[in-house]
C-alpha cells in the first residue's frame, strides 16, 4: 500500500504508543520512519541527575535533533513518518519542566523564542495524529516495558502532561490531525485496529476527529 507523499508526526503522553504504531506504520506501508534519540542524546544523563541545571541545555538539544529530523524526512521523495512532534516539546514538555520548577523563566521564555525561530521555517505536516490513552493506562505501559529511565516517572507528572496535551491539541492548526483513544484501539496486537487507523491516515483527515471502537 502506498501514498504520495507525506509528512505524518505522532504525538502524545508517554507509553502512549508511539514509537509502536510509528514502526507498524513503517512495515505496513513501506513509509520511512524516524524515530526520537534518546541513546544518543548527550544531555540525559545529566538532565536525571540534576533537572535544573541541565533543563535548559536539554530542550535546546532536543529543539536541533527534532528540526533536522523534521526536515530531513521532509525532503525525502517517500512518505515518512516521525514517532513525536517538535511541536510538543514547547508545549509540553518545556512547559511542564517551567512549572515543575526546573527550568526558570527566562530560559523558558530564551526556548520559547528560540523554538518560534526555528518552527517557522520549518516544512508542515501533512497530518499530525495524537494518540490520547488514561493516566492509569499509561502508567501499566510505563510498569510493563520497565525502562530504567523512566522509573522516577509519577501519575501526577502524567496527568499534568494529559491536561497540557488537552490544552494544546484543542488549539492546534498548524496542519490536519487526527486524535485517536489508544486505550481502545489496540493496534499492536489486533490487526483490525491497525487497519482502523490505517484506512483513517490513508483518508488524509482534515482537521480534528475522534477515533474509537466502531
Amino acid at each position: 500500500m502506498s501514498t504520495s507523499k507525506k509528512l505524518v508526526l505522532l504525538a502524545g503522553n508517554i507509553g502512549s504508543g508511539k514509537t509502536s504504531l510509528t514502526r507498524l506504520l513503517g512495515q505496513k506501508l513501506g513509509w520511512k520512519t524516524a524515530f526520537e534519540s534518546v541513546s544518543d542524546n548527550p544531555y540525559l544523563p545529566a538532565f536525571y541527575r540534576d533537572m535544573k541545571t541541565w533543563s535548559f541545555h536539554l530542550q535546546v538539544y532536543f529543539l536541533g535533533s527534532r528540526a533536522e529530523q523534521h526536515c530531513k524526512l521532509a525532503a525525502c521523495p517517500e512518505p515518512a513518518i516521525i514517532d513525536r512532534s517538535i511541536y510538543e516539546d514547547a508545549f509540553i514538555f518545556a512547559r511542564a519542566l517551567n512549572a515543575m520548577g526546573n527550568l526558570n523563566q527566562t530560559d523558558y521564555e530564551t526556548y520559547l523564542n528560540l523554538y518560534q525561530l526555528v518552527i517557522d521555517g520549518l516544512p508542515k505536516p501533512d497530518l499530525l495524529i495524537y494518540l490520547k490513552a488514561p493516566v492509569s493506562e499509561l502508567m501499566q505501559r510505563i510498569q510493563i516495558r520497565a525502562r530504567a529511565i523512566e522509573s522516577g516517572i509519577s501519575q501526577e507528572y502524567l496527568e499534568l502532561l494529559n491536561r497540557y496535551y488537552e490544552e494544546w491539541t484543542d488549539q492546534f492548526d498548524i496542519c490536519p490531525m487526527l486524535s485517536i483513544e489508544s486505550g481502545d484501539l489496540d493496534f499492536v496486537h489486533q490487526p483490525k485496529h491497525l487497519d482502523i487507523v490505517i484506512k483513517k491516515i490513508l483518508e488524509r483527515l482534515m482537521g480534528k476527529e475522534e477515533l474509537h471502537l466502531p
